[in-house]
């Protein structure tokens, strides 16, 4: 059967404290036998939403991305979350896919939040990435690129759209309604990880992290917990809700220059 299980994990990222947030996202994996193909991590996952760049980097080298790696390793899965990752001169929103313990692929956040002065501290990406992880296409994007539905687009082989994100709580019914949104117009699954807590600038945040399918329902909010979340998701499901409402088949054709 063509399915993905991903173990969603929502936390209180320590503000710029990398081992601190190992730890946290440790005490909640699930101690359960049952396997899962992914564990995804929120946007900047170790240090919280810094802009703060030079003072956080790690290189592909460094020790966030060796315990990703470690995390791979021991529970024989893959991981995903994004760190500010320092490359030459720049630095980069850098969402990283492991698999098997090693570094697979990764994703540079296209769309920085000028209104919080991100694109002054890290460059944008260029590329968008698509990854099967299970049995299901997925395209991982993060947080700001929500609100871009082009950048977002299903190209026609695409099941699961994933974000990643620091989406603040003062936002969330745009948070909310911009994912229910993207599942409806790409009839696909959407994954939506958020954060809770309050971080270093005294943003609070509410979690909301949703899972919701191709017609827009959501299967499961994880509200402001912190937790960790197992969901399956199943490729029939994309499939019979695209043979019963064939829109895609009409949608504009594009490409990125």
């Amino acid at each position: 059967m063509s399915a993905l299980s991903i173990c969603l994990v929502q936390f209180d990222i320590g503000w710029e404290d990398p081992a601190s947030n190992h730890k946290r996202v440790e005490r909640l994996l699930p101690a359960s036998a049952d396997p899962f193909d992914l564990v995804l991590l929120p946007e900047m996952f170790n240090t919280g939403y810094t802009m703060e760049a030079a003072r956080n980097a790690q290189s592909i080298q460094g020790e966030s991305v060796a315990w990703m790696k470690e995390i791979s390793s021991e529970h024989r899965c893959d991981v995903m979350g994004s760190l500010i990752i320092k490359e030459g001169f720049d630095y980069y929103n850098r969402l990283l896919y492991i698999h098997k313990g090693e570094i697979h692929s990764h994703y540079d956040k296209r769309h920085l939040f000028a209104f919080a002065g991100e694109h002054e501290s890290f460059k944008p990406g260029e590329d968008r990435v698509t990854l099967q992880i299970g049995g299901l296409n997925c395209m991982p994007l993060i947080c700001y690129d929500l609100r871009f539905p082009v950048w977002s687009r299903n190209p026609g082989n695409v099941d699961t759209l994933i974000y990643v994100a620091n989406f603040p709580a003062k936002r969330k019914y745009a948070w909310r309604q911009l994912l229910i949104a993207r599942a409806i117009e790409n009839q696909c699954y959407v994954v939506g990880l958020n954060r809770i807590g309050v971080d270093g600038n005294e943003h609070p945040y509410s979690g909301d992290s949703m899972v919701i399918d191709p017609y827009g329902h959501i299967l499961h909010d994880m509200e402001d917990r912190e937790e960790s979340l197992v969901v399956t998701l199943e490729k029939g499901d994309i499939e019979k809700c695209r043979q019963h409402l064939p829109f895609l088949a009409d949608r504009d054709q594009f490409t990125f220059a």
